[in-house]
């Protein structure tokens, strides 16, 4: 078991996608995406990843984690080769990125909970036992949801005087990070991270993903106020043709107003005009926004399901979103 380098990179995917397909029956993951995650401002290859290689050079497994300041929920993710399980690599993996996530616990603000967090297929019943062996305990599920268009969405009618129009780069994004920020901020699991790190992300983002489209990025106007914003990537690994509503949030003060479901037919729209009749997006299935119901209500329906696990290594004053404030 090594750190990953960028030149692993193309053999991970690999892997993952290895797994994905034996548990979901389409890959799910994708090399640029990778590539831009690993290279992100906010990763460290050396410290935040392993690969675990056979005695005949092949992939075993990998696993990557995402420990952001203040570093009270650290994600791990990992995959083993169906060829090489119940040989102990997953566990050692886990036991890996539990030791990593100490640091955290030395870097998160005193007296507050650190937890490591990990996401899995709910037909991953391997790993799934892997995780309730060693501690953790099934927190959430969450739905991947997708609508199939056969015919050119109708133009959405928002909330009067706001306008849904394209996010004007260079100019908004900060405003746009604000934005996601506030809107989220009523999401199960959030944290708040910082402005300029969070900036970096979104840059990096931008500027290095090959599959990304700033056209597809929109932002709903109230004269000069981002009341909220929408964010899709053109395609997914699964399937070239059908594209992905990666964000979608509404700001507080413009809430129940219809906003939301216009966004969302927005985007089904922009995509359909793009020649993409299929779009996909990922809701918590407890959504404290009642986010599910909105997606339903859009035509949309569940096509699989994913269980987040979690399990506590200091106790202490949660700083993530678990309930909906007053």
């Amino acid at each position: 078991m090594r750190p990953a380098t960028l030149a692993d990179a193309e053999a991970v995917v690999a892997l993952f996608n290895t797994c994905t397909i034996e548990q979901a029956g389409v890959p799910l993951h994708d090399l640029n995406e990778l590539k831009t995650d690993w290279e992100d401002p906010q990763f460290n290859l050396e410290t935040d990843s392993r690969v675990v290689i056979a005695p005949d050079g092949t992939l075993a497994g990998a696993m990557h984690l995402w420990d952001r300041d203040p570093h009270v929920r650290v994600y791990a993710q990992g995959y083993v080769h169906p060829d090489y399980q119940g040989q102990g690599i997953g566990s050692a993996l886990c036991a890996w990125s539990e030791m990593r996530t100490q640091q955290a616990i030395s870097r998160a603000p005193e007296g507050t909970r650190v937890v490591m967090v990990q996401g899995i297929l709910t037909t991953d019943a391997a790993a799934q036992a892997l995780l309730e062996a060693r501690g953790y305990q099934t927190v959430r599920y969450f739905s991947r949801m997708i609508i199939e268009m056969a015919e050119l969405p109708p133009e959405p009618v928002p909330p009067e005087g706001i306008v849904i129009r394209p996010f004007i780069r260079g100019k908004e994004e900060r405003a746009m990070i604000l934005a996601e920020r506030e809107s989220f901020r009523d999401h199960w699991g959030f944290v708040e991270h910082p402005l300029e790190e969070t900036y970096e992300t979104w840059m990096h983002l931008l500027d290095n993903n090959p599959d990304i489209d700033p056209k597809l990025w929109f932002a709903a106007v109230d004269g000069e106020e981002i009341a909220g914003l929408l964010v899709c990537f053109p395609k997914t690994p699964e399937d070239p043709e059908m594209a992905y509503v990666d964000t979608l949030g509404v700001r507080r003060a413009w809430r129940r107003r219809g906003l939301g479901l216009a966004m969302l037919q927005h985007a089904f729209r922009a995509c359909y005009e793009r020649g993409k009749h299929k779009v996909a997006l990922e809701v918590d299935s407890s959504s404290l926004t009642g986010a599910t119901r909105l997606y339903e209500k859009a035509g949309m329906h569940v096509q699989r399901q994913e269980v987040n696990y979690e399990k506590e290594l200091r106790p202490g004053k949660d700083l993530s979103t678990q309930t909906l404030e007053a």
